[in-house]
């Protein structure tokens, strides 16, 4: 059996679904034709059985049988079975849906032009994707590469492929849009036109993709059948570690999608980075860096340190909201899940060196060595643009002040808190800075301090809380005792309304020609409005 286990224990082990790698791999690849478990069955381990090895798969595995196909293969089907693995991919593997039925077995249906070494990579990618997912905290995982290639297709508008610096497809788009040659033979880990692959070596495409960040466009070429494409190289400092392809469809790609594409890919550089070791600076420790810095438990020097930024240089912090929906909890999550990507793609175009994590029910931004607040504005707004575009849900966002270092990012996280808080409310403002609402934003903290402190405020205006009396009397006062504007706000007679604030001041004793008391009333009537 050729095997790859890691060594530990089957219970302390999790992985991924058949319905993940179905939804991961899928056309071109495989099709599922029995699943007696269902699709929610476990998938821990691949491994790869040849026919002239002994039986040795464990519960939870995906065994491919190479060397056999169709009947052949019914014995190794069977002694999967026995064995408790999950399921089985073989090629023709029609004739075996009963053997596998009652083995109580998945069979998977692998396409003739398939080569196993390239299902098997996918595949273990998948799992091992989901593995890292299950071990992190929930809400803290980005998403593994394949989530993340259906992000940049959403935000490029065209077909994604993530390759390795050998040109193998790590990870792929689903897409139902039109497909051309190169992109199905790379999928299915066979090589391109040959007339293709020799020109983009002699435009120094590949040269171009290896030695910097440059967005590479390649023009069509129909008569190979090949669309246009753009691609660019995903590096850690000076070392390549793969490309990023795009292929438009049938539609053009979108406007900004050579930005997204350039921050899609050092994103992606930070997953690759992570795959090979996993103590390196990944996306785990720059989600902590971010959450200590934030709340001042490690300081701007060391976090700048890590990044590679200069910490005396200017930062801001922008904090984004995903508003509430009529959705499912898992929906929610999922669109939390793919707001992030989107945040991360749109914040690493803007500077490398930015973090992103989310805390609580909000994601945070820190961008380091910030040149002017009108480009963090500019980040913000394409950012919650694209959640909206892409997700068909809104989001809000909190712009905190451009402090002078990395030792001041609690500052503006604070600043950027205060700026959502004040919004919430306010689903018509979807990005904001305090220049844009600092009157929301003391009015919303004065309120809070009156609600949660009693003691400071007048209990002659307790009765009128929550009543018609209570809530004329504060229209009354908003409109500076102009009648008529007020009980048209209220629909209501302007005799009805001189009625209501009348007997407002006779429950309450208040005196209305005292300033201090309008004011007081006016700002504790607000909390029950």
């Amino acid at each position: 059996m050729g095997d790859c286990r890691n060594g530990q224990k089957e219970s302390a082990i999790s992985g991924s679904s058949i319905q993940q790698l179905l939804l991961a791999l899928g056309e071109p690849f495989v099709e599922v034709l029995t699943a007696p478990d269902g699709l929610d069955a476990e998938v821990r381990d691949v491994v790869i059985l040849d026919p002239d090895d002994a039986p040795d798969s464990r519960a939870g595995d995906l065994v491919l049988v190479i060397g056999a196909r169709g009947k052949a293969a019914a014995g190794h089907v069977r002694a999967a079975g026995k064995r408790g693995a999950t399921a089985v991919a073989v090629k023709d593997a029609e004739p075996l849906r009963q053997t596998a039925a009652d083995a109580g077995i998945a069979l998977l249906d692998v396409r003739s032009e398939v080569r196993w070494e390239q299902l098997e990579s996918l595949a273990r990618n998948v799992v091992s994707a989901a593995r890292g997912t299950a071990d992190a905290d929930a809400g803290e995982v980005l998403g593994d590469l394949f989530s993340l290639a259906q992000t940049i297709a959403a935000l490029t508008g065209g077909s994604v492929s993530i390759e390795d610096t050998a040109n193998r497809v790590l990870a792929y788009s689903r897409s139902s849009d039109e497909v051309d040659e190169l992109r199905r033979l790379s999928i299915l880990g066979r090589q391109g036109p040959e007339p293709y692959l020799k020109m983009l070596r002699e435009w120094g495409v590949y040269q171009r993709l290896r030695s910097g960040e440059d967005v590479v466009h390649i023009d069509a070429r129909p008569e190979l059948g090949i669309k246009r494409r753009i691609a660019v190289g995903i590096h850690a400092g000076t070392q390549p570690l793969g490309t990023v392809w795009v292929q438009e469809g049938s539609h053009p790609l979108a406007e900004h999608a050579d930005r997204a594409l350039l921050g899609a890919a050092r994103i992606t550089a930070l997953y690759l980075v992570q795959h090979r070791n996993t103590t390196s600076a990944g996306l785990r420790l720059r989600e902590n860096l971010l959450a200590g810095v934030l709340d001042g438990r490690i300081t701007g020097e060391s976090v700048a340190r890590q990044i590679g930024a200069d910490p005396l240089r200017p930062a801001a912090v922008v904090a984004f909201l995903l508003r509430s929906t009529d959705r499912t909890r898992t929906e929610v999550e999922l669109h939390r899940a793919e707001m992030i990507s989107i945040i991360s793609v749109h914040a690493a175009s803007y500077r490398r060196s930015a973090l992103v994590t989310p805390i609580g029910g909000r994601v945070y931004v820190l961008l380091p060595e910030v040149t002017d607040a009108a480009t963090v504005t500019a980040m913000t707004r394409d950012a919650v643009a694209a959640t909206r575009s892409h997700l068909g849900v809104s989001a809000q966002a909190g712009i905190g002040s451009v402090v002078a270092g990395l030792a001041d990012v609690p500052v503006s996280r604070q600043e950027a808190d205060r700026v959502l808080d004040a919004i919430a409310g306010r689903p018509e403002v979807d990005v904001a800075a305090l220049a844009d609402v600092r009157t929301q934003v003391l009015l919303s903290e004065t309120l809070t301090l009156l609600a949660d402190n009693p003691r400071i405020r007048d209990p002659r205006l307790d009765p009128l809380a929550g009543t018609d009396i209570g809530r004329s009397l504060l229209a009354y006062l908003d409109a500076f005792g102009d009648v008529r504007s007020a009980a048209a706000g209220l629909h209501v007679h302007p005799n009805t309304l001189r009625y209501r604030v009348r007997r407002a001041c006779e429950l309450s004793g208040l005196d209305l020609s005292d300033p201090d008391q309008r004011l007081v009333a006016q700002l504790q009537l607000r909390l029950t409005k």
